[in-house]
């Protein structure tokens, strides 16, 4: 009986994923977008930025710029990320770490996005503006 918890606890963790031990490779996010897609309030639009420019499966990371309706850029916003696989309802298990980098430019890494399939990054936004927005990729 032990042996078979064993057996199945093992498939269990590698089913789920553990985020790959070593070196992440140096992060390059392209000019343009990936995609734009508006808070759940429409008073933000959050530019997204994927290194590599087309993710992977495994670990990647994402830019994200805030911007106002205006165009401007809105800094100074808490930003938490979460990737999501809502065919399946389920997370990771490696929560992004959240980077500003510049005026209205934040770096989530590691987004680690291990099985394929359609993935949302779900974003909860604070300060300022308190709202959401959620970003779709597909993983092959």
């Amino acid at each position: 009986m032990a042996r078979w918890l064993m057996v199945a606890l093992a498939a269990c963790v590698a089913a789920c994923g553990t985020a790959p031990a070593g070196d992440a490779p140096p992060l390059a996010f392209p000019r343009a977008a990936a995609e734009t897609v508006a808070s759940t309030a429409g008073g933000l639009r959050v530019e997204v930025r994927w290194s590599p420019a087309t993710p992977v499966r495994g670990q990647d990371a994402v830019e994200l710029t805030f911007r106002d309706d205006n165009g401007d850029l809105v800094d100074g916003l808490g930003v938490g990320v979460v990737p999501w696989m809502p065919a399946h309802g389920h997370g990771t298990s490696v929560e992004p770490t959240v980077t500003p980098t510049g005026p209205g430019v934040v770096v989530a890494s590691p987004v680690y996005l291990y099985m394929p399939g359609e993935w949302q990054l779900r974003m909860t936004i604070s300060g300022e503006v308190d709202d959401a927005a959620v970003a779709t990729i597909q993983i092959p």
